[in-house]
């Protein structure tokens, strides 16, 4: 049969394509050798943003934190989910040295530029899901999930 050859390697190389994309994404899961990972943003991202030299520490946990105060650090809003219930207020502090932002207009955060130190507090008075991000950094994302009571 003509061409049978070319269809078993085909097979061949897309088998070996799928393996080793497996073994890249688990390297990539694991922190590859660089300790650790670098998080994309849903639907891509611009390709302007950098992250700092020697790379950025693993993504902060978006497992709801029932906490009023977040930690700007290496990039990351941390938790990256907080609870509280209606009437708290959730207080954010940049601990980098690189300035920051707490901002999602739509719910009435709109921080202005925090420096190394500086916070920002946000009394929420509705029960909703409200998710923010760094403007100046918009890979940066966080969410404060706000409950009845």
């Amino acid at each position: 049969m003509p061409g049978k050859g070319l269809i078993t390697r085909n097979r061949t190389t897309l088998a070996f394509a799928g393996g080793l994309a497996a073994v890249v994404l688990l390297m990539a899961a694991c922190g590859g050798s660089s300790g650790g990972a670098v998080a994309i943003p849903a639907g891509g991202g611009s390709g302007a943003m950098e992250m700092p030299a020697g790379g950025a520490s693993a993504p902060a946990s978006n497992v709801p934190a029932h906490t009023d105060h977040v930690q700007i650090t290496n990039f990351a809003f941390a938790p990256a989910v907080v609870t509280v219930a209606a009437g708290a207020t959730v207080t954010w502090t940049n601990e980098d040295t690189t300035q920051h932002d707490v901002f999602a207009p739509p719910v009435g955060l709109q921080s202005p530029v925090l420096n190394q130190n500086e916070s920002y507090a946000h009394t929420f008075l509705s029960p909703g899901t409200y998710t923010y991000i760094c403007s100046i950094h918009p890979f940066m994302h966080g969410t404060v999930v706000v409950t009845s009571g």
